[in-house]
């Protein structure tokens, strides 16, 4: 068994938020909880992204807005978006790590875990929001293109819908962009069908699910939607947005996943890796805020990243009626993934 590469700098720490639940100690938790397992990882240092990797996303009035707003010593993006000053450094070293964790999957890496903050998935190419400054999943995304790649699948498991994501590659068919989220809830988007559009139609899957799904209900969702889909569209590298907060003892969502299921789903992730392109994957923290229950389920995705999958069974009927909901609004657009 290969080691997971895990990508990690102590300037994600310098991101100083104050008592906000987007905090440091939610990485070191989860730094704490990889010792003590004695996962099979090693270590990779990132370095910063450039700012002409973020402005593949972004828009330089923005990333200039954020740096100038840093060196003043800080501010907010919004009510929920905190800037000290040391974010810029952090948020553009957050981007370098998932753009690092791509480059490891394709330099030898079976799997890779960024583990960076601040998260990403809801900034906006103009707008931080969500605890979120730059989008570390997009910008890689990006990355993994320049290196020659052509289609990458984002799985984005977070219990909040991954607008920035699903908003930047909504017109490109070259990203399948697939979310379960839960609905409603912050940031209100994501339904079912918002499918694409310009010709990507299809190629965005979001899945939003009732407050109280667990388990069975998401691993019944990955089977039956994302498994068949991501197989016809046929990714030469998968990413994931990781965040743990659907966990059932997140203080910020109301699901009801256990740190298992966390990793049956990166389970699921991994067949889909192995069987479309050489099993390359790499994940970037989104969310997760009760830091014992983050820091389980980041450990049973690493295990499932290198085989080891716990066993979750069962069946949600309510699920199941979601999932026909789901496949009859996508059922127009099958043919595009041929």
């Amino acid at each position: 068994m290969k080691p997971t590469g895990i990508v990690y700098h102590p300037v994600y720490l310098q991101h100083d938020t104050g008592s906000h639940p987007e905090r440091k100690e939610r990485l070191t938790v989860i730094l704490d909880k990889i010792r003590t397992e004695r996962l099979p990882v090693e270590f990779i240092t990132p370095k910063q992204a450039t700012v002409e990797q973020v402005a593949s996303i972004h828009g330089h009035r923005y990333i200039d807005q954020v740096k100038d707003t840093c060196e003043q010593g800080g501010g907010h993006l919004d009510l929920d978006t905190v800037l000290s000053r040391d974010s810029y450094d952090a948020a553009l070293m957050a981007a370098g790590g998932t753009i690092v964790a791509v480059d490891a999957v394709m330099d030898g890496f079976d799997s890779a875990f960024a583990l960076v903050r601040p998260p990403g998935h809801h900034a906006m190419p103009n707008r931080g929001m969500g605890f979120c400054i730059f989008n570390n999943v997009a910008i890689a995304a990006r990355h993994a293109q320049s290196r020659g790649l052509k289609k990458v699948l984002i799985v984005d498991w977070d219990v909040h819908h991954g607008n920035g994501t699903n908003a930047i590659f909504y017109s490109d068919k070259s990203v399948m962009y697939f979310s379960t989220h839960q609905f409603p809830h912050y940031p209100g988007t994501g339904r079912m069908t918002d499918v694409g559009t310009e010709g990507a139609e299809g190629t965005k899957v979001n899945v939003p699910l009732p407050s109280g799904t667990g388990d069975e209900g998401f691993l019944m969702v990955f089977r039956e939607i994302l498994k068949p889909v991501a197989l016809e569209f046929k990714p030469e590298i998968v990413l994931v947005s990781a965040g743990q907060d659907p966990h059932k003892a997140d203080p910020l969502g109301g699901m009801k996943l256990s740190s298992a299921g966390f990793g049956a789903l990166a389970g699921v992730v991994k067949e889909i890796a192995d069987v479309c392109c050489q099993g390359r994957l790499a994940a970037t923290l989104e969310g997760g805020y009760n830091l014992e229950a983050q820091a389980e389920a980041v450990v049973a995705e690493i295990k499932a990243f290198q085989g080891a999958v716990p066993d979750v069974r069962g069946m949600d009927p309510g699920i199941a009626r979601r999932i026909e909901e789901v496949k009859k609004v996508q059922s127009a657009y099958w043919n595009c993934f041929r």
